[in-house]
């Protein structure tokens, strides 16, 4: 069977879309996809020749990301990733990878990233894995959450808050490995597809002023709690790990998942969400050079306290 790759055209807008909602459990794909203003040009089908329609996308994502030293990179970000099923196996995916990263670095992006569970492909295209850790365990009881709660005042969040919530995300990352750097149309859009609306997480209170000094997002699905991002004044997370228990328990739950980065504060504020907590080792990420040298993207990828947060996915 022949297929024709190409970049993608305005009116394949709903073939894409078609493909996607068979792929995936995803609706908010089309919606992410349109942030890109040149986002036909970075999108690569398979047309099948014999009338079928598009067999397989790849769509690069430009993204800034920040370096080891913290410092912004044109990074290209590769997602969306579909195969028709009838047209699986026939190394669609892998001949798209290539006019992708044809793009990317024409584009000039230092490097490329993906995350993905079948690492199969994207290895034998260039991409390699990198490891990263989450930590796991029970969910405390009320009174042990309680006890962590402090001065601070935790409450839902709302639409008044987004600014302060921005800042936050921007300070606490400044200088993170592997980061992004949000703009105004990732908060409206990409941040509310992975998290939900914003009223969903929980923010933490200055007990003086008022003002705002922690932000948490958090998943409450299956078996699990899962805490997917924080920003803010590490003295205020115990607070708000231990109201994210307590939704946690609410619901019925008794198992939680922190997706942050093992610094010390983070470290400190376990307790007043997890026990019997062990560190958890995954390679879901993968990373290739493009113009960077392959050493200074492992130093991107495994330096300290690196995180590129779940909201920022492609």
């Amino acid at each position: 069977m022949s297929v024709t790759v190409r970049t993608a055209t305005a009116a394949d807008d709903p073939a894409l879309s078609a493909l996607w909602q068979r792929c995936f459990e995803a609706p908010h794909l089309a919606a992410l996809h349109a942030l890109d203003p040149d986002r036909h040009r970075h999108t690569f089908v398979a047309q099948n020749d014999a009338g079928h329609g598009i067999d397989a996308v790849v769509v690069y994502v430009p993204r800034l990301i920040r370096d080891a030293d913290g410092t912004p990179q044109r990074v290209g970000g590769i997602g969306s990733v579909a195969t028709r099923p009838e047209a699986r196996g026939q190394g669609l995916v892998r001949r798209l990878l290539v006019a992708a990263e044809r793009t990317m670095t024409a584009e000039q992006c230092a490097w490329s990233l993906l995350f993905t569970g079948t690492p199969g492909v994207y290895r034998s295209s260039g991409w390699q894995e990198f490891a990263g850790t989450y930590t796991e365990g029970t969910l405390v009881p009320p009174s042990a959450g309680s006890c962590a709660a402090g001065a601070f005042r935790v409450r839902g969040a709302t639409e008044r808050d987004a600014v302060e919530v921005a800042a936050l995300h921007h300070a606490y990352n400044a200088k993170r490995p592997l980061s992004s750097l949000r703009a105004p149309e990732d908060w409206a859009v990409r941040v509310p597809a992975w998290y939900g609306a914003l009223d969903r997480s929980l923010v933490a209170e200055d007990p003086e002023s008022g003002a705002l000094v922690g932000w948490v997002a958090a998943g409450y699905e299956g078996d699990w709690v899962e805490v997917r991002e924080f920003a803010g004044a590490d003295g205020c997370l115990g607070a708000l790990l231990a109201a994210v228990g307590s939704r946690g328990r609410a619901a019925g739950l008794t198992r939680a998942r922190v997706r942050l980065p093992a610094d010390p504060g983070v470290r400190a504020a376990l307790p007043a969400l997890l026990a019997e907590a062990r560190q958890m080792t995954e390679h879901v990420g993968m990373a290739r050079p493009l113009h960077a040298t392959a050493e200074s993207v492992r130093a991107t990828v495994t330096a300290p306290g690196a995180v590129h947060w779940y909201g920022d996915c492609f």
